[in-house]
């Protein structure tokens, strides 16, 4: 069932919602420019598809390395029990721990799949001591990552 609040987006709101996801400090002026509308029909489509929550916020992409972050690491986790309570014990501590910079719940051969950021393999040892103690975790394996090949700037919205 889809939700009720949710509409058929135009051209103008795909290319809108692609704009602010590449470009996100352009002014309404510019943004404008680009759709082809003016500027205050164009300020309304952007408030209308900010309160339908297609976007949910607008945000700086900082350079990691440069704040101490530069190292990157997946950490999948498997519990020893998978129960709501379990599952509720193990999220509400897991968002407490700032290097996790992502934490996902996954069907597979584990439970979750994590990604750490973290300064050196000192930081990560002393990361990963935090995550092992957390609700039920029984087994975590690590891929430290090497090379950053392609990084996630967003939602493919245009062709």
């Amino acid at each position: 069932m889809s939700d009720p609040k949710t509409r058929q987006l135009d051209r103008i709101d795909l290319t809108i919602l692609d704009t602010l996801q590449q470009h996100g400090r352009i002014s309404n002026v510019d943004l404008a420019k680009r759709v082809n509308l003016s500027p205050s029909p164009c300020l309304d489509r952007v408030k209308r598809l900010e309160a339908e929550g297609y976007i949910e916020r607008y945000g700086a992409t900082l350079n990691a390395a440069k704040l101490k972050y530069g190292m990157s690491a997946f950490i999948q986790v498997t519990l020893d029990r998978t129960t709501g309570d379990v599952f509720n014990r193990f999220r509400d501590e897991v968002v407490k721990i700032k290097e996790v910079a992502e934490c996902h719940m996954v069907a597979g051969g584990f439970d979750y799949l994590l990604k750490l950021r973290f300064e050196n393999m000192q930081a990560y040892r002393e990361v990963l001591g935090v995550i092992v103690e957390l609700p039920a975790v029984s087994q975590t394996h690590t891929y430290v990552v090497m090379e950053h090949i392609k990084k996630d700037f967003g939602v493919p919205i245009l062709d």
